[in-house]
């Protein structure tokens, strides 16, 4: 494989694939207390995907999503998703203007998912060595635009064992490479062997490195063949390697509840687990309009963590 060289330990906005950047950090996030002198137990995001039809659509671009976070949600974390910005991973002048969007409007960058790069557990070791060279243009641009992680997926075809070992190996690869980038490497459970909480776990152990870790999603735990991973398990066995989490909604009652999870039950393991970092909102229903369903995530996320205080 042939890795792009790594810089020394630096800052996050030293260090990018073929070229080095200038410029300030973003500043800080500084999270609201739920009541005068208290802090929340937690921080919310948005996750872009929560406005991919929009995106899709040609309503929005990617550049309009800091704008979009701030103004029309109050939610000033962000969490980007690579397909909407798939050409420019590389583009110095696209990302500056990106960075730039997301300081005109006080909101932080906080991790970039990235799909479609190649299969971190493929059995066919060429293919496997670029599908992690591919990953590592995106290490690049989440450092530059101050993330804290790439979210990637832990895929591969074969014995669960082998591929187990297999995606473990290559986040050690992806890991090492993003150490001196101050970015972890977090895995969601996104479908198959990954939607395994107990799965997942072990391949965490297996990689062995400081800067792997999760992403627990309260909605991704089908394991194909119509069979489901109990979520409020899969969550638990998460949230030890946790470095973000994912907060999934499809639909809503009258109560203003979740009709899939249980967000009281849900949530109260994040926060039992010691977590009190960023829980993201991911709108993915299709009865409420993409606003509507992010304002019905961030209020229900809002009036649990107000009960947990």
């Amino acid at each position: 494989m042939n890795t792009p060289s790594l810089q020394g330990p630096a800052s996050n906005r030293r260090a990018f694939v073929g070229f080095v950047a200038s410029g300030a950090a973003l500043a800080a996030f500084a999270p609201r207390a739920l009541a005068a002198g208290r802090a929340p137990r937690f921080q919310i995001s948005l996750a872009e995907w929560s406005l991919h039809r929009a995106l899709q659509g040609g309503k929005m671009t990617n550049l309009d999503f800091p704008r979009v976070a701030a103004e029309e949600f109050g939610i000033r974390a962000i969490e980007f998703v690579n397909s909407f910005f798939k050409d420019e991973a590389t583009d110095f002048r696209y990302l500056r203007e990106l960075e730039q969007r997301c300081k005109d409007h006080g909101v932080e960058s906080r991790l970039i998912m990235v799909d479609g790069e190649g299969v971190l557990g493929d059995a066919d070791a060429k293919a496997r060595a670029a599908a992690i060279e591919n990953h590592l243009r995106w290490i690049a641009a989440g450092a530059f635009l101050g993330c804290m992680a790439i979210r990637v997926n832990a895929y591969g075809e074969g014995p669960r064992e082998e591929v187990a070992k297999r995606v473990a190996d290559s986040l050690h690869h992806l890991a090492t490479y993003a150490d001196p980038y101050g970015l972890d490497v977090i895995v969601e459970n996104h479908g198959g062997d990954s939607s395994d909480g107990a799965w997942l776990a072990g391949v965490m152990k297996a990689a062995a490195h400081p800067r792997v870790g999760t992403l627990p999603d309260f909605g991704n735990f089908s394991l194909g063949g119509g069979k489901e991973y109990d979520r409020y398990q899969g969550v638990a066995e998460m949230m030890p390697f946790a470095r973000a989490v994912s907060a999934k909604s499809h639909d809503f009652d009258e109560k203003g509840e979740e009709t899939h999870t249980d967000y009281r039950r849900m949530l109260r393991i994040v926060v039992d687990a010691g977590y009190t970092s960023f829980v993201g909102v991911e709108y993915e229903g299709e009865r409420l309009s993409e606003h509507d369903g992010i304002l019905a995530t961030k209020k229900l996320l809002e009036r649990v963590r107000e009960e947990l205080a």
